[in-house]
């Protein structure tokens, strides 16, 4: 449900003549669509609205009632107003008395009005085409084909932090260091601190943790440092510093002991972030669900982009994982998918807790 961005309560939805919009009953804020702008003020101010929001990079400190990103504040000349806008749901967030002040539009000649209509259609059907992940609009910056073109997820578009995310950052760069220290005699590293389900106490049960420094190869440790950066910015970012560092380690915690049940008597070392980082991929997927994803898709020397919300992308590696724990489960995979899996739903747990808080 849509909460307020200025008290958190719940907002009302209200319908009227010209559309609908989401009201706050303790502050009377509003949230409006820029459709319904539309038809209150014309297409005029609608559409001098839009560029302001498109133009303007600075993100203030409230939060979009519906995906929970920060919006975007702009100012606006007539009248002259300071707004806050979340571009990715097409919302604008107006204070009491803020709405009242917006003029009316112009009558409409039959002819302009039939435009708007097919222009209205047209964009109803390319939202849904974009709900689909049948956009192929490129990300906003041309660094992302790199790690795309190695078959990575990217943010479509790159919102600012309230705060550096220094735990991600020095998570990050130690779980580098740590790898490749172990890279020059990795067996001896990882008999000594990978975690083996058949002696899961062994060094106290510190290997439940030691486990999540260490990685097999170059790929497996810049494959999970990737996502980690990608996805653990905005985490830290919304939850804060210790929360984020305790659902890290309850993940990673989760994923070993889920790993443990699955396969209690075996002697194979469990080594890498991957069931504490899924933890965080989780959490990151069910707040922020309307974020877009961009995936970059080849066809011998085609290459085509395509965007899926974070929700439908969430299910899709839900699905990819489920597979890997069959195929773990029957021996032909040595990839521990069931500690993904713990991860994951140490994340979702994480989630619904925060939800209620």
């Amino acid at each position: 449900m849509p909460a307020c961005p200025n008290c958190a309560e719940p907002l009302n939805t209200i319908r009227q003549r010209e559309g609908l919009f989401f009201h706050c009953p303790v502050c009377n804020g509003r949230a409006v669509t820029l459709p319904q702008i539309r038809r209150v003020a014309g297409d005029k101010f609608a559409a001098n609205l839009l560029r302001q929001i498109n133009a303007n990079h600075y993100f203030g400190d409230r939060s979009c009632p519906f995906c929970m990103r920060r919006m975007r504040l702009f100012h606006s000349p007539e009248p002259p107003l300071e707004l806050d806008a979340c571009k990715t749901c097409g919302v604008v967030w107006f204070d009491p008395q803020e709405f009242e002040t917006v003029p009316e539009g112009m009558a409409e000649s039959p002819d302009a009005a039939r435009l708007r209509g097919i222009e209205a259609e047209a964009t109803w059907r390319l939202e849904q085409m974009k709900e689909r992940g049948l956009t192929n609009d490129a990300p906003d910056e041309t660094w992302k084909a790199i790690p795309a073109f190695f078959g990575f997820p990217v943010e479509s578009e790159t919102d600012a932090l309230s705060i550096r995310p220094w735990l991600t950052w020095s998570l990050a760069l130690l779980i580098a260091a740590l790898s490749i220290w172990a890279f020059f005699n990795l067996e001896a590293a990882v008999q000594s601190f990978g975690f083996i389900p058949a002696e899961a106490w062994r060094c106290g049960g510190l290997t439940f943790l030691t486990s999540f420094f260490l990685h097999g190869g170059v790929l497996h440790l810049v494959g999970n440092l990737y996502f980690f950066l990608i996805f653990g910015d905005n985490v830290e970012d919304y939850v804060g510093r210790w929360r984020y560092l305790l659902l890290i380690v309850v993940a990673t915690v989760v994923g070993d002991v889920v790993h443990l049940l699955a396969e209690p008597a075996s002697r194979i070392p469990c080594i890498g972030a991957s069931g504490g980082i899924s933890g965080v991929i989780v959490f990151y997927a069910l707040q922020f669900p309307r974020a877009r994803l961009g995936f970059l898709f080849r066809y011998y020397w085609r290459f085509h982009w395509v965007q899926m919300p974070a929700w439908f992308a969430l299910l899709l590696w839900l699905l990819l994982q489920s597979v890997t724990v069959m195929m773990q489960l029957s021996g032909f995979s040595n990839v521990a998918a069931t500690a993904h899996l713990g991860g994951a739903a140490a994340g979702f747990l994480f989630w619904l807790v925060w939800r209620r808080l």
